[in-house]
């Protein structure tokens, strides 16, 4: 299935077709701009009383049934999509929300914008960003997007910057303590936290000359005043529904939904990105690294990756952890550590890769056409992809493989 079957529909045409429909099927793709935008959608419908149903998937293929429209989020297919190309997708669907007549949350939106990897107030969420601001539910400060005030936590296992501590919460407290933070941080506080990370990431072995502008969506965040949200900063929240979106999608779902998140739920969704951020980052520690024409390829071993107590993982339990976490290590791999235009991520022990591109390639098809040459799984869109394989004698096939003749096909 290719990534052009559809057009995104203009806001108005969209909500005028979610206002008529009896049962609406939302089904959004991995990753944090898709799940928000699915989240405002869904509370939209729940304030016009339409009964509605969300689902994440890596490559979402809409299934109305019955009388239901069904919406694509993340993915140019059906009828009815938010492709989230061009800009975020969460952007579009603030919009339709609007359309419906519904006040949509302006937090939640951005934290979409700033998943997509966009900035808050450019490619469509100019209307959101001055929504929150004018409810005074967001402040522009120095310093650097988190989704918890424990630096140390925050730091080890964000997403959204790669240093030498990432991954390892006491490094990331020894390197706080070289500059001397208060207790109760002040802007002039946050200018040094927000300088020690880029210069630490930018300085890091292997940092790619990308890595200097990349981690400029981490630094300066907004930061969500009072209760306005489960998180410290919108880049945070961004940060979590990123991770949640593969880790614990089902969690992920639940907090973009909820106009007041409970502390569980806030707690769940920490823990699951906790989870995520230091598994990817202490993986690709432990990587091999290798730059070929027009990409760098991570080789991990997730399964052996183990735990704290040194044990690896059982191989279903690898297999999980794999699909969650290669695309994170190789969106981490392309925006900090590679100098090509593609980076892939290679899990050989569970036979799968992931692949994050700097620019719309293709990379869906291509994984899609490879894999049906290895009797395998292909998905993604246009800038990011992955590919399953089980190794067989009858097909002669195994990750190894897919991976060089994904590259033949970039």
């Amino acid at each position: 299935m290719t990534e052009a079957t559809s057009a995104t529909p203009a806001p108005d045409a969209l909500a005028d077709v979610l206002a008529d429909a009896p049962f609406v099927r939302l089904v959004a793709t991995d990753d944090g701009d898709a799940v928000a935008a699915a989240g405002l959608l869904a509370r939209a419908l729940r304030a016009v009383g339409t009964p509605f149903q969300v689902r994440v998937s890596r490559d979402p293929v809409p299934d109305a049934g019955d009388d239901a429209v069904a919406v694509s989020i993340g993915a140019d297919r059906g009828p009815h999509a938010i492709s989230g190309t061009g800009r975020p997708a969460s952007a579009d669907a603030f919009a339709i929300a609007r359309a419906l007549g519904v006040d949509p949350d302006p937090i939640v939106t951005l934290a979409g914008v700033v998943a997509a990897g966009s900035v808050p107030g450019t490619d469509g969420s100019g209307d959101a960003l001055e929504a929150a601001e004018r409810s005074d539910r967001v402040r522009r400060r120095p310093g650097v997007a988190l989704p918890t005030a424990d630096l140390g936590d925050g730091l080890a296992a964000s997403t959204l910057v790669r240093t030498p501590y990432s991954g390892d919460a006491e490094a990331a407290r020894a390197a706080l303590a070289t500059i001397g933070l208060p207790a109760d941080l002040d802007d002039d506080a946050h200018r040094r936290l927000a300088s020690l990370v880029a210069v630490d990431v930018a300085d890091a072995e292997g940092a790619s000359t990308r890595a200097a502008s990349a981690v400029e969506r981490a630094l300066r965040p907004y930061e969500t005043v009072g209760d306005a949200a489960p998180f410290e900063t919108v880049g945070g929240y961004a940060d979590a529904l990123d991770a949640l979106a593969r880790e614990a999608p089902g969690t992920g779902v639940a907090l973009a939904l909820a106009a007041d998140p409970s502390d569980g739920l806030r707690t769940a969704a920490l823990d699951a990105w906790r989870t995520h951020g230091l598994a990817a980052h202490r993986a690709l520690d432990a990587a091999t690294i290798g730059r070929y024409d027009g990409c760098v390829v991570a080789r991990v071993d997730l399964a052996g990756d183990g735990s704290e107590d040194g044990g690896g993982s059982e191989n279903g339990d690898a297999e999980r952890d794999a699909t969650a976490v290669l695309p994170t290590i190789a969106r981490l791999v392309r925006d900090f550590r590679s100098p090509e235009p593609v980076a892939v991520a290679v899990d050989e022990s569970t036979g799968r890769l992931a692949a994050a591109a700097t620019e719309p390639l293709g990379l869906g098809d291509a994984c899609r056409s490879v894999a049906t040459e290895f009797d395998g799984d292909g998905w993604g869109t246009a800038d990011r992809g992955g590919i399953a394989v089980t190794e067989s004698e009858a097909t002669d096939g195994d990750i190894t493989s897919a991976l060089a003749a994904l590259r033949e096909a970039l």
